[in-house]
């Protein structure tokens, strides 16, 4: 008995310390999501701002007709690829379900694919999946962290397109949902997309002064696409980041509740084998007493007997 109550008393123990990690995390995670979800949306001013010059720089009729080139030819030569995932377990099917959805639209398209992972996780479900990457980024654990990861993929995605290892890009990540945790996505950021840059080149100034490109148009505009392809990246990576974040809260939510429920079982089984020991007791010391009383009225009974 004493050996069974003593192994409970160590398994709530635990369970009461693992419960105190999972509220931690759940903490952790919840402020995490916010901090990110800010730096997305502080990135809408400034996409904004770019957009306007990208849509100055199209209007002008000769860098409109030298950047578009024929969908056919778009559509064609090898695929450069950066897939955002994690490098800390915990977070459900999160990586699973990036990579599956990368494998899949990236077999659909023409073309060898050239792999970039952010996250240990992701790169090891990749490679299981016959996508080996050809790099490995580490995932950024703060907002700060982003613009230096940012910046290291588009030092090797351009290195590698100026040696025309390939001639389109994509970024695949999960996103925020309102009515689910996340969901997975993908953009093509390079090349651009010749519908999108006749929409960008209709938006109408917001001024009454019309904008003056300086230091020439193809300059200028090399300028505004890195600044493009940066925040299209940073956007991409904060998306993860707050739904990774997202997977974990829901994933600590449940293990709370796992816990709790075992915690319930436990502590009932406890009082219940701790009440059975004091019944048992109980009951020797009522059975010790009755005895004791029985052996005490003996002798005298016997003495009348022999007067």
């Amino acid at each position: 008995m004493s050996d069974s109550t003593a192994s409970l008393r160590r398994k709530i123990g635990g369970a009461g310390d693992l419960q105190s990690v999972v509220r931690t995390m759940k903490a952790v995670a919840a402020s995490s999501i916010g901090q990110y979800e800010k730096s997305v949306s502080a990135l809408a001013d400034y996409y904004r701002a770019v957009e306007l010059g990208l849509g100055a720089c199209f209007r002008e009729s000769a860098l409109t007709l030298a950047i578009p080139e024929r969908q056919e030819q778009r559509d064609v030569g090898a695929i450069g690829a950066v897939v955002f995932g994690s490098d800390q377990g915990l977070v459900g099917q999160f990586n699973e379900v990036v990579a599956d959805y990368a494998v899949k639209t990236l077999a659909a398209l023409s073309g060898k694919a050239e792999v970039w992972a952010v996250g240990e996780r992701v790169h090891e479900r990749l490679t299981s999946a016959g996508l080996p990457p050809i790099g490995l980024f580490t995932v950024p654990n703060s907002v700060k962290a982003i613009t230096p990861l940012v910046g290291q993929i588009q030092i090797e995605s351009e290195a590698r397109r100026a040696k025309a290892k390939y001639t389109r890009l994509y970024v695949f990540h999960n996103r925020p949902r309102s009515e689910a945790i996340y969901e997975p996505v993908s953009q093509r950021l390079l090349p651009f997309d010749a519908l999108w840059q006749q929409g960008l080149a209709k938006v109408r100034w917001p001024t009454g002064n019309l904008p003056e490109i300086m230091c020439g148009g193809t300059a200028t505009l090399r300028a505004l696409i890195r600044e493009y392809l940066f925040i299209s990246l940073f956007r991409a990576c904060a998306e993860s980041l707050a739904s990774e974040n997202a997977s974990r809260l829901a994933a600590m939510q449940r293990a709370e509740k796992n816990i709790d429920d075992l915690l319930e079982d436990l502590n009932r089984t406890f009082h219940r084998l701790r009440q059975g020991g004091i019944d048992e007791e109980l009951f020797d010391v009522i059975s010790g007493f009755e005895a004791l009383s029985e052996k005490k009225k003996a002798p005298s009974g016997s003495h009348r007997d022999r007067a």
